[in-house]
């Protein structure tokens, strides 16, 4: 009796804990969730289709909503900041990536296009996750917070 009160309780506490959920934004399906905390962060990148570099976008979890910290890349081309916001930084990597800093927007319903030519992927903790695979080229991935 103890081991089956135990297994509903963790498995009550699970459904209940926050999570990245992702879904099509067009028919609500949910691709996946992935359990995330208060100050956790996760990683989008993809392959700029005209500079042919990576472009990542670094999230983190804050007050109970997806905020952009971080963009990661190393050429401009279309859709690449080329002017900073009040309070973001630039600095370069050793390897030669442009690093904007301190973004701090809140993504209220992100919404992703998953890339035709190139794949989009996701990181957090040691996961990769192939946003293609995942859910099929040109899929329009709604990011939340749950």
């Amino acid at each position: 009796m103890i081991f089956i009160t135990a297994a509903v309780f963790l498995f009550g506490c699970t459904q209940d804990s926050p999570k990245l959920v992702l879904s099509n934004a067009e028919t609500g399906e949910v691709y996946a969730s992935y359990p995330l905390k208060e100050g956790d962060s996760f990683a989008v990148e993809f392959i700029h289709s005209v500079n042919k570099s990576p472009v990542r976008d670094i999230y983190r979890i804050r007050d109970g909503a997806i905020w952009n910290e971080e963009c990661i890349y190393y050429g401009f081309g279309a859709g690449v900041e080329t002017e900073l916001g009040e309070g973001e930084t630039l600095s370069y990597g050793d390897d030669g990536e442009m690093i904007i800093s301190n973004i701090d927007k809140r993504m209220d319903d992100m919404i992703l296009v998953v890339g035709t030519i190139s794949d989009h992927t996701l990181y957090f903790g040691e996961e990769t996750i192939s946003l293609r695979e995942l859910c099929g080229r040109s899929s329009k991935v709604l990011f939340q917070y749950q």
